[in-house]
């Protein structure tokens, strides 16, 4: 008998039920279905916001890269504490202003910061263009984990459409809540199990964790090091800046932090969060591990380094748990990934063309999104072979194009208008568009810089454009009118500061 198989059975089952029972109690509207009624205190914010960080990216990517590459992995390490310290000052500035204007997805804030229906329209579309390779990565890890923690029992394919079919059905039901009670679950398994590998695998093979990196220092020398000029230090400096200022850009990052109850909730999580960063540093030390006892993965298959290693030490039983808790961290995410993407669909896409929309309706929408959503990743999921840290990438590099106008609009008089907002973000995701599409870096785009320059993450040099582009075009629009804001029928000045 399969024991692995049926300790995953059970913990998704488990899932879904929480997942379900969330909605007991509660009269759905939108507002409580996407931001669950903005009465979540520090212990729900906490675990939302941290069952964004620890996805299936910290379980298969954080190990799969520092197993394939080394020293160069210690920038997921830095970017997420530099994120949480500006958090401290940033969340709560963003908390006040939605909801005093009863705000419910990311695209409401820029539109009515800026007072503009049509930049709300492109924040939506830019932060579903984002979320869908972060969906993807979600979905891909997942069938990873089950397949291999099954012993082969059940298929990646399987995988994959039990996953998304269970995601659906409880993200319809339950909106944010169901994330919030999955997450509870999520967090418990988590922290102990990246824990406990981190500190018995190095023991188990190499007698302790100092034996362990001398073992890998033997090997290469140069291995922790960043040693390659592709990850050398130009590269780790942008990748590290560009995720930072990005963490928080992502939509549903963003419609978490409107579910607080108070702005204290979100200062104490980011007194707390840099602590919780160190459980990175166990699923590293997975990773180093395996790089003398699962030799030869290259490329995708370096992303199974923590489950084959796993099942040459454990117990199937074991295994299982450790696959429960790696499904989690793909339920979770993408339970609020589907969740504020349909919201912004309905709310910030449809909604704005159909101004007569009723709130009954929009959540109606919003509900109908989440299957079609899920559906549209599930192609694009099956036809992709990126790395999941490459598709956490590309999705960073799309979402930090929101940044500058963010900070811009948290000015007591902001210098941007609308237009210039727009502009930035354009030639941001475009440029991000065209590097990925072409297949090129910034070295072959542009082969006359020098190396520090030409390893720059592509991200950065789409940021350094839009900022060069939303200041040109502010400089040339200021008094220019921009479209009516959602509740507004006039047409007001498209200067950030109107609000």
């Amino acid at each position: 008998m399969n024991t692995a198989l049926i300790v995953l059975g059970a913990g998704l089952i488990i899932a879904l039920a929480l997942g379900l029972r969330a909605r007991h109690g509660r009269e759905m509207n939108l507002e409580e279905w996407s931001v669950g009624g903005r009465s979540f205190g520090v212990v729900f914010v906490f675990l939302l916001l941290a069952g964004e960080i620890y996805t299936t990216f910290t379980f298969l990517g954080g190990s799969g890269f520092s197993y394939a590459n080394g020293g160069p992995a210690l920038y997921i390490l830095a970017y997420g504490c530099l994120a949480y310290v500006m958090s401290y000052w940033l969340l709560p500035a963003v908390w006040r202003y939605a909801k005093r204007e009863r705000l419910v997805s990311q695209a409401d804030f820029f539109a009515r910061k800026y007072g503009s229906r049509n930049l709300g329209i492109l924040v939506s579309l830019i932060g579903v263009l984002a979320m869908i390779p972060y969906l993807i990565l979600q979905l891909k890890g997942m069938s990873i984990i089950v397949a291999e923690t099954s012993y082969g029992a059940v298929s990646q394919t399987a995988a994959i459409y039990i996953g998304t079919a269970v995601l659906t059905s409880y993200v319809m039901v339950s909106g944010i809540h169901g994330a919030a009670w999955t997450a509870v679950l999520k967090d418990i398994l988590i922290l102990a199990v990246a824990v406990f590998l981190g500190i018995y695998l190095p023991w188990h093979y190499y007698g302790g964790i100092t034996p362990m990196f001398r073992s890998v220092q033997q090997m290469d020398p140069q291995f922790l090091t960043l040693h390659t000029p592709a990850l050398g230090v130009s590269w780790f400096i942008s990748t590290v800046l560009l995720t930072s200022l990005g963490f928080y850009m992502w939509p549903h990052f963003f419609g978490a932090t409107f579910s607080a109850k108070h702005e204290r909730a979100l200062r104490r999580n980011a007194v707390i969060f840099p602590l919780y960063q160190l459980v990175l540093l166990f699923i590293f030390f997975v990773g180093f591990a395996a790089v003398l006892k699962v030799p030869g993965l290259k490329g995708t298959d370096s992303d199974l380094v923590l489950l084959r290693l796993s099942r040459d030490a454990f117990e199937p039983w074991f295994v299982g748990l450790i696959g429960v808790t790696g499904m989690l961290t793909a339920l979770v995410p993408g339970s609020m990934l589907l969740t504020t993407s349909a919201t912004m669909l309905a709310k910030n896409v449809y909604a704005e063309l159909r101004p007569g929309t009723s709130p009954k309706n929009v959540l109606r929408l919003a509900q109908l999104f989440v299957p079609v959503l899920a559906a549209l990743t599930l192609l694009l999921t099956f036809g992709g072979g990126n790395t999941i840290v490459a598709l956490l990438l590309l999705g960073y590099a799309f979402v930090t194009q929101l940044f500058p106008a963010l900070i811009a609009s948290l000015l007591p008089r902001n210098p941007v208008t609308a237009w210039g907002a727009a502009a930035g973000m354009v030639v941001g995701v475009a440029v991000v568009s065209y590097v990925i599409v072409a297949k090129r870096s910034v070295g072959s785009l542009m082969p006359f810089l020098p190396e520090w320059a030409a390893t720059l993450n592509v991200g950065i040099v789409a940021l350094v454009a839009n900022v060069l582009a939303l200041a040109v075009v502010s400089a040339f629009t200021k008094g220019v009118r921009a479209s009516s804001a959602p509740d507004t029928p006039s047409l007001e000045p498209a200067r950030g500061g109107a609000r």
